[in-house]
């Protein structure tokens, strides 16, 4: 893989993102999970360039999120669209789900209050956004506009809730 800047990335944002997916991805102690993902933005926020995601209370990835200061964002081809499908469904509570679904975990440095932490990637990826987590705060009814009223009966009826994540893209890799 080669590794870009972020303002060389040629993907449409709207496309890489709800239509292709991608993998939010981070690693606990030695044990790596991820999630599919078709939520998300990427931009610039506090002079940095970002990328945005979301992620639900009840989702095991959400864990190892929260308890590193870093995380990937992986984009597969459609090839992969079945592993996709499979891991947007299971957890990695019940299984392991890296073994599952035949990706390989490779890794790569990115420096965080200086000292370089290993950020897990899939090989098989053509795109990967490395990101240290800046910012999350989890989303609450009571700050959705008049014009997003209907959103919190729509979406969290059951009360699953999605925390923000704002990640620092430090750096690209692509194929």
């Amino acid at each position: 893989m080669k590794e870009l800047k972020p303002e060389e990335l040629k993907d449409n944002p709207f496309k890489l993102i709800g239509k292709d997916w991608m993998l939010i991805t981070a690693q606990k102690g030695e044990r790596t999970n991820m999630m599919t993902a078709s939520w998300g933005g990427v931009g610039v926020l506090w002079g940095k360039n970002v990328a945005t995601v979301y992620i639900r209370a009840s989702r095991f990835t959400k864990t190892f999120v929260d308890q590193g200061d870093t995380f990937s964002l992986c984009v597969l081809g459609e090839e992969f669209r079945q592993q996709l499908a499979y891991l947007g469904k299971a957890s990695g509570r019940d299984e392991d789900k890296v073994a599952a679904s035949g990706l390989t975990v490779e890794k790569a440095q990115i420096e965080v209050d200086g000292k370089q932490i290993e950020v897990p990637y899939f090989k098989e990826a053509r795109l990967v956004l490395l990101c240290k987590k800046l910012y999350s705060q989890e989303m609450q009814a009571q700050y959705f506009t008049k014009c997003g009223k209907d959103i919190p009966n729509q979406m969290y009826a059951d009360g699953d809730w999605h925390t923000t994540y704002v990640g620092e893209i430090v750096k690209v890799l692509s194929k």
